[in-house]
């Protein structure tokens, strides 16, 4: 079995809509959207949820009313400003922020008459679904819900699991976009990474920033240009970056109104427009192919 993880530097430039395409495109596999802080995947996929299951990544206090005496404690050593004090004709009454506390627990711990509870939060829910295009592991996580690298890794090891159950021979990853901890957590142990980009100047510093990132956890790398005929000479400047890196750059996506067309409609591109664009993601699936079903990866510079 393999893994593709799909990135991007920043959010936007076409990173889902590939995923999309590559799903309708590719044979024996799984999907997994581990974009949790802003899943999009299932728009296009309509799952159907046949698992649903709760995600705790930490714990929250909260006051219970009855036990506290309105010391005061918890406000004067929350460092987090979570407390919140409400003062009704001398009478105090304290209350704690969920959105605001992080889970530290030191108020629990320093409360005189043990009145705050600290326990697991649910943070949101993770999903085991089907699709037209075959099996779909995904998640929802709660507004300002923490721990999303650890949903990620969650959702990659389910996805993994099932794969393995079912003798599927690719996952394929709709990664987090960025750097951070959920892109590090969608991205560790993978096969090959996917990087798409677009031909502006954000585009390639955001290019030079995630390959730095890939290198540093020894994961291939090849690199589609979405959007490439909008700005052909920095199209250009991106290719000799990648040559540079000795990074293959396995597709080119045209600018086409299909993509926004497709979105509408609930389907990839390549189910919408079997032409221009949809020409390129077939193109680039074929590229990628030979070096996700191979035993070993092979990276040739195109």
């Amino acid at each position: 079995m393999k893994e593709l993880v799909v990135i991007s530097g920043k959010g936007g430039t076409g990173k889902t809509s590939v995923v999309a395409a590559l799903a309708a495109l590719a044979e024996n596999k799984l999907l997994a959207d581990c974009d949790v802080d802003a899943a999009n995947l299932h728009l296009v996929l309509k799952p159907r949820i046949r698992q649903r299951e709760d995600f705790s990544g930490g714990k929250c206090a909260w006051i219970t009313p009855e036990a506290c005496t309105a010391c005061g404690e918890c406000l004067e050593i929350c460092r987090y400003d979570a407390v919140r004090m409400t003062d009704v004709g001398g009478e105090k009454t304290f209350r704690i922020d969920p959105l605001a506390c992080e889970g530290c627990g030191v108020c629990a711990h320093f409360c005189p008459t043990e009145a705050i509870v600290f326990a697991p939060v649910v943070n949101g829910q993770w999903f085991v679904s089907d699709t037209r295009h075959g099996p779909l592991i995904h998640a929802r996580l709660n507004a300002g819900g923490e721990n999303s690298g650890r949903l990620v890794t969650l959702i990659r090891q389910q996805a993994h699991k099932i794969a393995e159950d079912q003798n599927l021979a690719l996952v394929i990853v709709d990664g987090s976009p960025g750097i951070g901890c959920p892109v590090i957590a969608s991205l560790t142990g993978a096969d090959l990474a996917l990087v798409v980009t677009e031909p502006t100047l954000a585009g390639i510093h955001d290019f030079g920033r995630i390959t730095a990132l890939t290198n540093h956890f020894s994961v291939p790398v090849v690199l589609c240009i979405n959007k490439w005929d909008l700005n052909p000479e920095l199209t250009q400047r991106l290719e000799q970056e990648a040559h540079q890196r000795q990074i293959s750059v396995v597709g080119r996506v045209r600018y086409s109104p299909a993509f926004t067309q497709a979105q509408r409609n609930g389907i990839s591109v390549v189910e919408y427009d079997g032409e221009s664009a949809g020409e390129d993601l077939s193109a680039l699936w074929q590229n990628l192919k030979p070096l996700v079903t191979e035993d070993e990866l092979t990276l040739k510079l195109l």
